[in-house]
């Protein structure tokens, strides 16, 4: 029977412990003796399961956002340096408009 992480973190440790007896896997071992945490992590190692879900970016090219955040943030540091902050407040309201457009696109 397949598993997900989000089925087995919503499971009690008994039910996650008779799902663990049926696993020969040696990050099994000892699960009567584990708690929730450390059994998850184990059932997770030993089922091939990712422990945290993944997210995908939909309708904008993240690459190319990255990259002029990065070129902004270049533009930062020699502001920074040259001790000019009248542009700083600009670019720095750029970089987070860019980032908050990263999350909202984020699925």
């Amino acid at each position: 029977m397949a598993h997900t992480y989000e089925e087995l973190k919503h499971k009690t440790v008994a039910e996650l412990r008779e799902i663990a007896k049926g696993i020969e896997h040696e990050a099994v071992e000892g699960a009567t003796q584990m708690n929730k945490d450390h059994l998850l992590k184990a059932l997770c190692t030993a089922l091939s399961l990712d422990m945290h879900a993944h997210h995908d970016v939909v309708g904008i090219d993240k690459t190319a956002v990255k990259a002029r955040i990065h070129e902004l943030k270049k533009k930062r540091d020699e502001i920074l340096a040259s001790k000019d902050r009248v542009q700083l407040r600009g670019v720095l309201r750029q970089i987070h408009g860019l980032k908050r457009q990263i999350r909202r696109a984020t699925v």
